[in-house]
């Protein structure tokens, strides 16, 4: 009778050590990519694209916006207008700049006529210029 407790409980007593010795598995994933990817990225978004300052005169109702361009278009012949609507306002645009300088002095000629006019920063595509 002693024979058939002390077998069941023996493998009892193995099993439990071996679940207290073995370990679940860890893992480390590791991603060895080059840094060179990233700055040809950047570099690739950056021939897309271009940098451009405009002078923002006007943003309102349509009304004042359809107002605003066509006063613009007349004061303004050498630069291009654009008219773009942004919720819930519409907003008129002056210029294509390169630079921030050739934009501070266009901003000089544009606040005579439009004293709260303020150069805005924009990244184009190249295509849609």
């Amino acid at each position: 009778m002693k024979k058939s407790v002390f077998k069941p409980l023996f493998i009892c007593l193995i099993f439990t050590s071996f679940s207290f010795v073995t370990q679940a598995q860890t893992g480390l994933v590791s991603i060895d990519a080059n840094k060179d990817i990233d700055k040809l990225l950047e570099y690739k978004k950056d021939i897309k694209t271009i940098d451009l300052y405009k002078i923002r005169v006007y943003s309102g109702d349509r009304s004042g916006a359809e107002n605003t361009k066509s006063k613009a278009s007349s004061l303004y012949s050498d630069w291009p207008i654009l008219m773009e609507y942004e919720t819930p306002n519409y907003k008129i645009y002056v210029g294509n700049f390169l630079s921030r300088l050739e934009a501070d002095r266009a901003l000089l000629t544009v606040k005579k006529n439009y004293p709260s006019a303020l150069i805005l920063f924009f990244k184009k595509e190249k295509n849609k210029l």
